[in-house]
């Protein structure tokens, strides 16, 4: 389905490029494959059992390799037809999801929700496939990540008199992305965050990292691609930020999701003024 005039990113332009990642992902995925570690190492743990899980992001297999691998029906979804086929899953986007409610008990998304056009509405999505007590963990690219490629576009645009265009989509920081998924309906919601830096001998090993990674912009109205006079730029001005030794330290802000379908099996907070002790008696010195 085509991009509706409101939604800032294309969506055929996302599932292309999705699509165009996979020749090369296995260079340049390493961001989606440590996200991919860090969810597993967080499900495992969680001491109870899942047996239905959806794994959203098909461009790296590991994580629905290794759920398999403990016993679980998988369904992987992507937005790109060749990454969906190639796993044998579904190709649809997070914020139309084509399940029914209650299809899973473990929903995992690895890199993928940095550029879906309802955001709230995918993760209310999400906690709807899930059956009541269901896991939902995610983990994307969020605010504060390529402050070094954000200036040397900047430097482009501005050696052009075309002027500034949006160039790299704007992301979620953790806050935000902990009170949507309270807002979608998790309970005992946890919102957290990982900073990474990687270090490029130049502006083109980062935007080949970004392009078949599988992590480039897909703004809707994307602006024209950038002149020789401002490729220039930006590489000079990408270059003028590195280290002593030359190479340019990138930083990846990542944000990671955990939340719960709510149940009713599931602890609780007390009831307000149901307390037996006072805090102030609690915290008064002993004499």
């Amino acid at each position: 389905m085509a991009t509706a005039p409101h939604e800032p990113f294309d969506r055929v332009r996302r599932r292309t490029r999705r699509d165009r990642a996979m020749a090369r992902f296995g260079a340049h995925g390493f961001l989606t494959q440590h996200i991919a570690d860090e969810l597993l190492a967080r499900l495992d743990l969680v001491e109870r059992h899942f047996s239905r899980a959806l794994v959203i992001g098909a461009t790296d297999a590991r994580i629905a390799g290794t759920l398999a691998a403990k016993g679980m029906t998988i369904v992987s979804m992507d937005a790109g037809f060749v990454a969906a086929k190639a796993a044998g899953g579904v190709q649809a986007d997070e914020d139309r999801l084509p399940f029914a409610d209650g299809s899973f008990d473990l929903l995992v998304s690895a890199n993928t929700l940095d550029s879906v056009n309802d955001l709230p509405g995918a993760l209310l999505l999400a906690r709807r496939v899930l059956k009541p007590d269901g896991l939902f963990l995610a983990g994307f690219i969020g605010a504060g990540s390529l402050p070094r490629l954000r200036a040397a576009m900047l430097e482009a645009d501005l050696a052009d008199a075309r002027g500034v265009a949006p160039r790299i989509h704007p992301l979620v920081d953790v806050r935000s992305a902990g009170d949507l998924l309270g807002r979608a309906g998790f309970v005992l919601p946890v919102a957290d965050g990982e900073t990474l830096d990687v270090r490029y001998g130049g502006l083109d090993g980062l935007l080949a990292d970004l392009r078949f990674g599988a992590l480039g912009s897909v703004l809707a109205g994307t602006p024209a691609p950038l002149s020789r006079l401002q490729a220039i730029a930006a590489h000079a001005a990408f270059a003028s930020q590195a280290d002593p030794d030359g190479r340019v330290s990138e930083t990846f802000a990542l944000v990671y999701l955990i939340g719960w379908a709510p149940d009713e099996s599931q602890p609780k907070p007390a009831r307000r003024g149901s307390a037996t002790a006072s805090l102030a008696a609690t915290l008064k010195p002993k004499q």
